[in-house]
Formats: structure tokens, C-alpha cells, sequence
């Protein structure tokens, strides 16, 4: 593991750890609380969550045999939009607190994190 990664590795076992929190108490806690459209509301933050942090980790995997400066982009662009997507969901969820335009913006990020992984690996050698 390059020393440069390590922040990295950190966030991304961080978000598996906070996907496997939150979506244990959407099963098992969370319908108690609230409605089941905010359950629902949670479980995609959860899914969408889980399939970008095991990309964030096929992207660490990728750098650690080929580095490329734009897998640094990628992993941004990931991280930010795991934070503004599924967290606005989480937020509106758990917390009743209206996000507004967080959540398209999260998914932009996303969407713009997959685009910047094809461009990185069109310009790769």
C-alpha cells in the first residue's frame, strides 16, 4: 500500500462501517421510528453507499499495480458523493431535516466520479 493511499483505505473502511451501521438499524430499529417510505429513503442511501465504496476499493486495488493521477479524481468525486447523497438521505431519514438539493448533487458527483474513471482509463498507458 502506497503511504499516499492510507487516507484513502481509512475512508473507505469508514464507509463500510457506517453502510453496515446504518442500514442494520434501517432493518431493525428504523421502521419503529418513522415511516416506511423513509426506510425506503434510507436502504437506497445504503445501496447506493455500498456499491461505490466496493468501487472506491476496485479503483485502491487498480493504483496500488498502475498509478494514475486521475484515479485521485475518481476517488473524490466518489467520496464527496457518497457524503452528499446517501448522507442528505440519512439526514432526511433519521433526522426529518429537509436537504434540499443535496441529494441530486450527490448523485452528479457519482455520475461524474464514473465518467472520470473512463477518462482515466482511456488516457492510462
Amino acid at each position: 500500500m502506497q503511504r499516499a493511499d492510507k487516507p484513502w483505505w481509512c475512508l473507505v473502511a469508514l464507509s463500510g462501517a457506517v453502510m453496515v451501521l446504518v442500514g442494520a438499524y434501517a432493518a431493525h430499529g428504523l421502521a419503529a421510528r418513522t415511516s416506511a417510505a423513509m426506510v425506503d429513503l434510507v436502504e437506497t442511501g445504503v445501496r447506493y453507499q455500498a456499491w461505490h465504496t466496493l468501487a472506491m476499493l476496485a479503483v485502491l486495488a487498480w493504483r496500488s499495480h498502475t498509478p494514475q493521477s486521475g484515479q485521485q479524481i475518481v476517488l473524490a468525486l466518489w467520496a464527496l458523493g457518497i457524503t452528499a447523497f446517501s448522507g442528505s438521505l440519512y439526514l432526511m431519514a433519521l433526522a426529518g431535516l429537509s436537504v434540499g438539493i443535496v441529494t441530486p448533487i450527490g448523485g452528479l458527483l457519482l455520475i461524474a466520479g464514473w465518467l472520470a474513471l473512463a477518462t482515466t482509463a482511456l488516457l492510462s498507458d
